[in-house]
């Protein structure tokens, strides 16, 4: 055991409470099994004989508010059982409810009517799951520690507003007749770090927006070599139906004059 060589650069990633644990170097000739710590629950082991260098760890998390380490043993298949200690390298603490980054809102449904721009959006569900068999969000274990903060825009324009709320609806007064751009994102105000999560996809209204405005200068381009393919073709076929027209009636005045000939 003592030649083998521990973990290092031991790293927690972690997004809605889905938690993997990574870790270098690729292991030659041994093998890893990793040991969850917990505060006060009993010690639970995972990825047992793993040749990877990474381990899903969320199920042994649930307890999401108790900080925990992890031990990464280097070991060799035949000596797991016996009663020598392999050698490990120890993790940094980790704490779910505190450090797991909140994941991108779901944009469900927005409008733009008159003075009034409203968006709807979904919390990002967890792998944790209800006794019912439903996913557990985000808002159902933060609960009031969570809330969700809307940044819109004049579009084409770089001065943000932003308002907050703890519900999943945002009802904000806007300029009538004006295109906004918004996207809203999860903030755990008592968090000294990981307060913000990540950003919803940037969604844009189109109240009185044309054509151009909407696909740029490529929708423009197709319509006017469309527009010139017509133009072309009704300049064109005219022409060459004239032609087809003279050519057979030249062709029935020879046919004509051959038979009289004969």
């Amino acid at each position: 055991y003592e030649k083998l060589p521990t973990a290092v650069n031991i790293t927690w990633s972690s997004i809605n409470f889905k938690t993997i644990l990574q870790w270098q170097p690729k292991p030659s000739g041994y093998f890893y099994t990793v040991e969850i710590h917990g505060q006060t629950s009993d010690v639970k082991r995972k990825c047992i004989l793993t040749s990877e260098t990474e381990c899903d760890v969320t199920d042994v998390l649930r307890n999401v508010e108790e900080t925990y380490t992890a031990h990464i043993l280097s070991v060799m298949p035949a000596e797991m059982d016996n009663f020598e200690e392999p050698p490990f390298a120890v993790s940094e603490k980790f704490t779910p409810y505190s450090q797991t980054v909140i994941g991108k809102p779901e944009i469900k449904y927005y409008s733009q009517k008159g003075s009034k721009l409203n968006v709807v959006f979904k919390d990002p569900l967890t792998p944790y799951i209800f006794p019912n068999g439903s996913f557990q969000s985000i808002q159902d274990i933060f609960q009031h520690n969570l809330e969700y903060k809307l940044y819109y825009w004049k579009d084409q324009s770089s001065g943000k507003k932003d308002v907050t709320t703890k519900s999943h609806n945002f009802e904000v007064s806007i300029d009538s007749g004006k295109n906004y751009c918004f996207y809203v994102q999860g903030i755990i105000p008592s968090r000294r770090e990981n307060r913000n999560g990540q950003e919803s996809m940037v969604l844009c209204t189109s109240v009185g927006r044309n054509i151009l405005d909407e696909y740029g200068t490529e929708v423009f381009i197709i319509l006017a070599v469309i527009a010139v393919a017509v133009i072309t073709l009704a300049i064109v076929l005219p022409v060459v139906l004239c032609n087809r027209k003279k050519a057979k009636k030249a062709r029935a005045v020879r046919e004509k004059e051959l038979l009289n000939g004969v």
